[in-house]
């Protein structure tokens, strides 16, 4: 079992923060974080508001596993759940740059933009293949990978994280809890 690079019972703005310009595969295919957004069960936007249901389970069980749900019945999206057990937070994984399995990714997302393969929370499942067999999976486990983003000695840039309110909530919209990789052309929607 691997070790997860990341500490999933921070908050779940400090990890939304923390991904961005991390890597996710999914049995062998995604990319580079570049948009997250963060919920908390104490945020009346989040699945997890009004308590546990059998639908939002996986987000009040332990750190880092995935929360997987579907949205509007036709998509499904990636969360990586956070804080302590019994709590029920998570993050949205909004937008990845393709890097690995670009073949597989647009074949199963039926385009070659690969700007578009990962610009969007469905699109994201669409693209990494995940359903709700999904759901309550350790991150540290495969099929996931997380990958750390390369040291800045190693030659590589820092990311500049932006932040600015959700995208297409109604509730608790005011909130700075979506986060961004500045200067991506990845990301789901401008900041």
């Amino acid at each position: 079992m691997a070790a997860l690079i990341i500490d999933f019972s921070a908050d779940s703005d400090a990890v939304a923060r923390a991904l961005i310009g991390m890597t996710l595969l999914v049995g062998g295919v995604g990319g580079r974080i570049v948009e997250t957004e963060a919920y908390d069960q104490l945020d009346a936007a989040s699945h997890s508001f009004s308590g546990p249901t059998p639908r939002n389970a996986a987000m009040f069980g332990p750190p880092g596993r995935a929360y997987v749900y579907r949205s509007y019945g036709i998509h499904w999206c990636l969360n990586l759940v956070c804080r302590e057990e019994g709590h029920g937070a998570g993050v949205l994984i909004r937008a990845m740059e393709p890097t690995a399995g670009l073949e597989q990714m647009r074949a199963l997302r039926g385009l070659t933009d690969v700007r578009l393969l990962c610009a969007g929370p469905g699109r994201v499942g669409q693209a990494l293949n995940v359903d709700a067999s999904f759901n309550g999976m350790r991150l540290d486990r495969a099929p996931f990978k997380l990958l750390a983003q390369p040291a800045a000695n190693a030659g590589a840039e820092t990311v500049v994280v932006l932040e600015g309110p959700r995208i297409g909530i109604s509730k608790a919209a005011d909130l700075p809890w979506r986060f961004g990789e500045a200067g991506s052309r990845f990301l789901s929607r401008r900041f």
